[in-house]
């Protein structure tokens, strides 16, 4: 198994309006692997046509990178781990959003007792 891992830095070329685009206002960024795992590119227009939507690629768009789902409030999957990259000064695009998009999730909500924490 050893030769098979993908290790290291990779760039990530983002679909412009996407959410992961939108996330880094970049259209590639760099990010770190470290896994052996790929999306079925034989599958691939099967989860697209069932709405998936691959928002970010490596290698002239040969490798799925990241997906989204377009009626979730916020669902950014990626293979790469922006964790590696994050800082509690600086954290990564993608936490940085996701926390953004679930904190205004909550404040749109409705003040119930369920959902209020002391």
């Amino acid at each position: 198994m050893g030769g098979t891992m993908r290790l290291g830095a990779d760039s990530v070329t983002l679909v412009e309006g996407r959410r992961a685009h939108a996330a880094y206002g970049e259209r590639v960024v760099q990010e770190r692997h470290r896994h052996r795992y790929e999306v079925n590119n034989q599958l691939r227009s099967q989860l697209v046509s069932n709405g998936l939507l691959v928002s970010g690629t490596y290698q002239d768009e040969r490798l799925v990178e990241v997906i989204e789902l377009p009626d979730h409030p916020w669902f950014v999957a990626s293979q790469y781990h922006p964790e590696f990259k994050s800082r509690p000064n600086r954290p990564q695009p993608l936490f940085r959003d996701f926390v953004g998009a679930a904190v205004a999730r909550r404040s749109d909500s409705p003040v119930t007792a369920q959902n209020v924490t002391a």
